[in-house]
């Protein structure tokens, strides 16, 4: 054991790295999962402006991934159902009810105009051999907007998982121009099902979302869900609404989905229902509403690292402008290399240097003449002759040269030299250019891009307060049980599954139930009252012990107390001098027992701040003497 324990260890550590890295979290540079990644750049690379049968495009990418098919599929919906990357034809399935997608033969797909011009440069991409060495793939894709917010991505690793909700992508890049102006953005998610949000407590993505059903009232006869919470399907709303229905928890007639493109699920009422407490009710049991936490966890650097929405916004900021600097750097060596081979052409031909190669008679000589003949002209050249340039000369057919228009080339040096002018004035005012980019993509995209999910203040609905309470509890004298199971007139109570119930008995004995079938009590009930929901409970007795001294006491009931039971008053003690469910009981006037010696005949107390006693517990000692009589009295200590 002791000799496979490293090995353990080691072969562990390459597992769980693995699956970090190159399956469930996705990189911070351009958003993207390894197979989400190798599904785009197969997509660009087959791309003709046609669709693939998606049969296809993952069998290209089968050359590049060393899973399965079917993982590559369900990839490749996923990504194409999200709408920005991939366009689609046929029957990609419908997220909104969770159909699935046709067989991948069946279906096609290519790249959106969006992904071809802002994900892909082949010059601004660091390629790295695939898994058996056989093709070429990109390390990331050059993405220049925030994608990993845009699309959003769930993930499972070992010992650690991502939860990254998706977010407007018009909103991300006016928060981007904000960074770039020195500005503090504030982002928040927008989610493609829409419907209602509260994000009082994303914090910057390390909290949470609350996301509600849009929900229309059609009168008091039907409620009709037009929007969905994210992460829902149609399907799954319509079973929580039956399961909620059946056990009681709210009381509907029937319920149809009508969904095709758009959510269209009829919540049919009853007659006379409030349709605004059905409402509450679809809100506190059923899948119409739900929160959604926040983990932003991405590859930086080759390691998973716990981001904020800021925080990763501003990396990808700082790689925008990176990009966008390579890109013009790019440009401007691809113009001056054209300005250049400009510049030698005309002089290869305005001075005849082309006439020295009549009587050169080797590969050599001929070079050499190039040399030579161009050799009084190096002040004018853009940069140094190289081979390269002798080659592009020597390309050159006798019709090009026959039929070249010099007045044509100074024209061409002069658009290029301005060209070269242009591109170096945005390396030098760089923030400005990434600006005016992301400007002109926000122009581009804002009316196809409109934010789905509505903001609004979300109050936590109480599940007791908003359960149907379609349950009844009753008393029967003769058997001394309690419950839902009892028919009888005795003390009836309707409840909802999630109430609780106090019962006190004559005997001082009390009950803490939930909607139990039967209890057995011990004697006849005094009072019963189903307790406020989510918050503690209190009520408070005064009682004489068998010598006639005066106590008080205070029973807390917790809010988490389910069921409990005991007796208010110690053993030997069965009868309430008087006992009340009030906050404040007030105070109490005593009448103590005539004894010779005794001074004091009277006193007042209250009983506002009893301290919480346990079941049992004597309680406080309100005097020290035998009571004649209490009294109680209106509390005016508030007054």
């Amino acid at each position: 054991m002791a000799l496979l324990d490293p090995l353990l260890r080691r072969h562990f550590i390459r597992y769980a790295s693995y699956v970090v890295l190159e399956r469930a979290i996705p990189d911070l540079r351009d958003g993207l999962k390894p197979v989400q990644r190798r599904i785009l750049h197969t997509l660009w690379s087959m791309d003709d402006g046609r669709f693939h049968k998606v049969a296809n495009v993952i069998g290209e990418t089968m050359k590049l991934h060393p899973h399965g098919d079917a993982a590559i599929g369900d990839a490749l919906v996923a990504l194409a159902n999200r709408g920005f990357l991939i366009e689609r034809q046929g029957n990609f399935g419908n997220p909104l009810t969770g159909h699935g997608a046709a067989a991948p033969r069946y279906i096609e797909c290519r790249l959106t105009p969006f992904a071809r011009d802002h994900l892909f440069a082949k010059h601004l991409t660091r390629f790295q051999t695939s898994y058996d060495g056989r093709n070429e793939e990109p390390v990331v894709l050059p993405v220049r907007l925030p994608l990993l917010l845009m699309l959003g991505a769930d993930g499972i690793a070992v010992g650690m998982n991502t939860k990254i909700l998706p977010h407007n992508p018009c909103e991300l890049i006016e928060a981007q121009i904000a960074l770039l102006q020195g500005k503090p953005p504030r982002i928040v998610p927008d989610f493609p099902s829409g419907g209602l949000m509260d994000a009082s407590g994303y914090d910057d993505g390390r909290g949470s979302v609350v996301v509600r059903a849009w929900i229309e009232r059609q009168g008091d006869q039907a409620l009709v869900i037009r929007e969905i919470p994210h992460g829902t399907t149609t399907e799954s709303v319509v079973d929580s609404i039956v399961q909620a229905a059946g056990e009681g928890k709210l009381k509907i007639r029937g319920i149809d989905d009508f969904t095709t493109e758009q959510c269209e699920i009829v919540v049919r009422l009853h007659d006379g229902a409030d349709a605004n407490s059905v409402l509450q009710q679809l809100y506190a049991h059923t899948q119409c509403q739900q929160t959604i936490a926040s983990s932003i966890l991405a590859i930086v650097d080759g390691k998973p690292l716990d981001l904020t929405v800021t925080m990763a916004l501003a990396f990808l900021t700082d790689q925008l402008l990176d990009l966008l600097r390579r890109d013009l750097e790019h440009q401007v060596a691809t113009l001056t290399d054209e300005h250049h081979w400009l510049t030698l052409e005309r002089i290869f031909i305005e001075h005849r240097v082309y006439r020295r190669l009549e009587d050169a008679e080797t590969n050599d000589a001929v070079r050499h003449e190039v040399r030579a003949g161009l050799r009084p002209f190096e002040p004018f050249f853009v940069r140094p002759l190289d081979e390269r340039d002798i080659d592009h000369l020597l390309s050159l057919h006798i019709r090009r040269i026959s039929l070249f228009d010099l007045e044509k080339s100074h024209r061409d040096e002069e658009r290029i030299v301005k060209a070269i002018a242009a591109v170096k004035r945005k390396l030098e005012q760089l923030r400005a250019t990434a600006i005016r980019y992301l400007r002109g993509v926000l122009d581009e995209f804002q009316e196809t891009w409109p934010r789905r999910t509505r903001l609004t203040t979300i109050v936590d609905v109480d599940k007791g307060e908003a359960t149907h309470k379609g349950l009844t509890m009753s008393f029967e004298p003769e058997t001394g049980f309690f419950g839902t199971k009892i028919r009888t007139e005795h003390h009836r109570t309707r409840v909802s599954p999630y109430d609780r119930v106090l019962v006190i008995c004559d005997d001082t004995s009390f009950v803490v139930t939930g909607p139990v079938e039967r209890v057995l009590l011990r004697r006849p009930i005094l009072h019963l009252c189903v307790l406020p929901p989510g918050k503690d409970y209190s009520f408070t007795v005064v009682y004489r012990d068998l010598v006639g001294v005066a106590y008080a006491k205070r029973i807390r009931i917790a809010k988490s107390a389910r069921a409990t039971a005991g007796r208010a008053l110690p053993d030997g003690v069965d009868r309430f001098e008087f006992w009340t469910l009030d906050e404040r009981p007030g105070r109490v006037h005593l009448e103590f027992v005539q004894q010779p010696w005794q001074v004091v005949k009277e006193g007042k107390y209250s009983l506002n701040d009893l301290p919480p006693s346990a079941a049992g517990d004597k309680g406080i000692r309100l005097a020290p003497w035998p009571v004649a009589k209490i009294v109680r009295l209106p509390d005016t200590e508030g007054a």
